[in-house]
């Protein structure tokens, strides 16, 4: 906030679960005086800022590319883009869900000055989390809060933005509904697990079970020795147990509903 105490005003820019999580933080240190959801909106955002040039642009996932004429109104900080990667790493539409899809460990986000190029400006800030669960809601939740929490610390005394090695970027794309289905002899537990992971909410996990197609919604990786009602064989030494399931046309169950409901 300024000195005075009146809170700095921003437009902010986002959809989906990163732009939720972030502005629930910001909301509460700032004024937001316009969230943009759309690529319509960025009139009405031209339209603000340069009636009021104090005002401040956040954007978390907004998925529209903003044009030279709105991103000079925002000179010289620029628009802060809250993106949930190590940038250079992961730039693009799925860089959380391809984190998990890679295997990692760890997950970060930039703080970075927004520009023309997809994901390509000077960073900011930057943090990474190494205990994070493997839960996507909570890996969305945590990078996103340590993001705008950033900008609500720093924004009224901003470092020096450092350039990003090019070099080293790496490109996600978007997913599609034919991402959605798994062939267990051709992939581990722990690459299926990972996908029912980074694909909930899209596309969906999607398999046929006794000859019902049906979406995975929850699993985990069986023990040695564990016993489990649905088990799907994978490549490999280990196998995942189906814990909740939702059968096509039909609402979620457990395994041992979907069992006894649809297994003769």
């Amino acid at each position: 906030m300024r000195a005075s105490g009146v809170k700095n005003k921003i437009i902010f820019f986002g959809n989906g679960p990163l732009a939720d999580a972030a502005l629930a933080v910001l909301e509460r240190d700032f004024e937001i005086v316009f969230h943009a959801r759309e690529k319509a909106d960025l009139e009405k955002v031209k339209e603000l800022k340069k009636a009021d040039p104090e005002i401040h642009g956040v954007l978390a996932s907004f998925g529209v590319i903003i044009r030279e004429d709105v991103l000079g109104l925002f000179e010289p900080e620029g628009i802060l883009n809250i993106h949930p990667s190590l940038l250079p790493l992961y730039r693009g539409a799925s860089p959380i869900e391809s984190a998990i899809l890679a295997g990692e460990t760890e997950f970060s986000v930039s703080i970075m000055k927004l520009v023309r190029a997809m994901d390509a400006g000077p960073i900011y800030f930057q943090e990474t989390f190494t205990d994070l669960p493997l839960v996507k809601s909570e890996i969305y939740e945590k990078l996103a809060t340590a993001g705008a929490e950033w900008i609500a610390e720093n924004l009224n005394s901003l470092p020096e933005p450092v350039a990003q090695d090019d070099s080293r970027a790496t490109f996600t794309r978007k997913f599609e509904k034919s991402d959605a289905f798994i062939d267990p002899k051709t992939e581990t537990a722990e690459e299926i697990f990972r996908k029912i992971v980074a694909f909930q909410g899209f596309p969906k996990v999607k398999y046929a079970f006794y000859g019902l197609q049906s979406i995975i919604l929850e699993a985990h990786i069986l023990k040695q020795g564990e016993t489990a009602p649905l088990v799907l064989e994978c490549l490999g030494d280990e196998n995942l147990s189906i814990d909740r399931l939702q059968p096509e046309n039909r609402k979620p169950m457990d395994a041992k509903s979907f069992l006894n409901g649809y297994v003769k």
